[in-house]
C-alpha cells in the first residue's frame, strides 16, 4: 500500500487536492467522473503531482496543509515537486 496525496489539474484550470493509497486507481475515477463531485464538472484531470506519504495520518494532514495554501503556492508547490526526480517518478502512474 502506498500512500500518497495528490494534485490534479482539471480542465478550467483549477488544482484538486486529495489523498489516495491506490493512485492509479483514484486518477481512473477521477477520470470517469465517479471519484469527486468538483472534477466531474472539470474533465479531463491530469495528474500534476503526487506526493508519497508515511502513512495515512500524514497524508491526510498533508491534504489540509495543501488545501490551506493560496494558488499561487500550489502552482510553487506543484513546479518543485516536478523539478525533482524523485518527485516526478512519483507523480507518473505506472
Amino acid at each position: 500500500m502506498s500512500v500518497c496525496v495528490y494534485l490534479l489539474r482539471c480542465a478550467d484550470g483549477s488544482l484538486y487536492t486529495g489523498w489516495t493509497v491506490d493512485l492509479d486507481r483514484r486518477i481512473a475515477r477521477h477520470a470517469a467522473g465517479t471519484a469527486s463531485a468538483y472534477t466531474r464538472g472539470r474533465r479531463p484531470v491530469e495528474l500534476a503531482l503526487a506526493l508519497p506519504m508515511p502513512d495515512r495520518t500524514a497524508a491526510r494532514r498533508e491534504e489540509a496543509r495543501i488545501k490551506g495554501l493560496a494558488r499561487a503556492e500550489k502552482l510553487a508547490l506543484v513546479e518543485a515537486g516536478q523539478s525533482s526526480p524523485s518527485r516526478a517518478a512519483a507523480a507518473s502512474p505506472s
